[in-house]
């Protein structure tokens, strides 16, 4: 694939970037397990494709994230070169702490579970859930910190990772961040996302939408998956997804496909961040990445009703 560089940065980014949540064995998340070795064989994929940009947090499965991909790394000796490894910096999962001392700790963390001394790409990672969000804004405290990381080089770059829009926004607008992650917001069926993009563009930054398959459902289906952004729906709320996917039968094209081009296509979105816990799940990835979408199909798609509204306002 292609590499786009990445806002102002030095590094570089394919289009698709693989998500490393569900590597983590997360079955309340995502209503299914993955075993060690499954999650080690998807991560031997990842590295061995065209892409070369892969997200993860400390938090993901407590920690299970980030060490199987470190397994990964030691065992091939390193990163590859030119590869760009994501991750966050995450609150206290027990107190919800996430102040300064609280940023080291994670950093640490992560380094170690990873086998790295520096992570090419830094997020600070959900902020609305910390127990007080002025120890990540004041003077010294989370945001502050994570920029100083980047100083002493232990980064190449600092991001923003959240969803609340209406938090994430006044932070964005505030700090000189280098990327942003929004998830589950700028969607076939969702664009609650749009306007703050807009602004980030703007200001170069650079912008990764994660989840364009709205948990799922965009990917295989309704009649597989009867969750909207990993939240359980009645059939009332599954409709739009039915649109979606006629049309795409309609056309002979997955929806998947539809729905991660529906990210790419935008200029202002960097790379597109999908979540894979199998290795064929990688090279089907890459291959919808590459499906021609027929202008006129765009034009059904685009005339679909959308929702401008948080997703994930009543997920628990």
């Amino acid at each position: 694939m292609d590499r786009k560089a990445l806002g102002r940065t030095s590094l570089s980014v394919t289009p698709v970037c693989f998500g490393g949540a569900p590597l983590a064995d997360m079955p309340d998340t995502f209503g299914y397990s993955v075993s060690e070795q499954r999650a080690r064989d998807t991560i031997n994929a990842i590295f061995d494709s065209g892409v070369n940009f892969l997200d993860t947090s400390r938090n993901y499965g407590l920690g299970r994230s980030e060490e199987r991909i470190g397994a990964a790394i030691r065992d091939r000796g390193g990163l590859p070169d030119g590869f760009v490894l994501s991750s966050k910096l995450d609150r206290d999962m027990d107190t919800g702490r996430f102040d300064a001392d609280q940023v080291r700790r994670s950093i640490e963390e992560s380094l170690t579970a990873l086998n790295l001394d520096h992570i090419p790409l830094l997020h600070l990672h959900d902020p609305e859930y910390t127990r007080d969000l002025t120890e990540v804004t004041r003077d010294g405290g989370a945001i502050d910190t994570l920029f100083k990381l980047r100083e002493e080089g232990l980064c190449t770059a600092v991001g923003l990772a959240m969803g609340r829009l209406d938090i994430m926004e006044p932070i964005l607008g505030a700090y000189q961040f280098d990327a942003l992650i929004s998830h589950n917001r700028y969607t076939l069926l969702n664009r609650a996302a749009d306007a703050m993009f807009e602004s980030a563009h703007r200001a170069g930054m650079a912008i990764l939408n994660a989840a364009p398959f709205a948990g799922g459902v965009l990917a295989k289906g309704p009649e597989q998956v009867q969750k909207i952004s990993y939240q359980d729906v009645d059939d009332a709320a599954l409709a739009p997804v039915r649109a979606i996917a006629q049309i795409c039968e309609r056309y002979n094209v997955p929806m998947g496909a539809a729905a991660l081009a529906f990210s790419m296509r935008d200029p202002r979105v960097t790379s597109t961040i999908i979540g894979v816990s199998k290795p064929e799940r990688v090279a089907q990835t890459i291959v919808w990445a590459n499906t021609e979408i027929p202008s006129e199909m765009w034009a059904e798609l685009d005339a679909l009703p959308f929702a401008t509204d948080d997703p994930e306002a009543a997920r628990s």
